[in-house]
């Protein structure tokens, strides 16, 4: 069963909460006035799991110091 906490209870006790999520493993609901608002639960995927994702879908950029879209901006003209 996951543990519920409310908003205020969570932003005093939010190491306390990290660490117990960390240990157990066990996920905390965090309320706004009885309502779920969020979660918070152990990341079980690596450390560079976005890196690995993303690694290699760049095939070049032409210019990376230059202003993206620059005859999209009215302002400019």
């Amino acid at each position: 069963m996951m543990t519920q906490v409310s908003k205020s209870k969570f932003k005093a006790h939010a190491l306390e909460i990290f660490r117990r999520v960390e240990l157990t493993g066990e996920p905390v609901i965090v309320t706004d006035h009885g309502t779920p608002s969020l979660i918070v639960r152990k990341y079980l995927g690596s450390a560079n799991a976005g890196r690995e994702q993303l690694q290699g879908s760049v095939l070049r950029y032409d210019g990376p110091f230059e202003p993206v879209a620059e005859a999209d901006w009215d302002a400019l003209v």
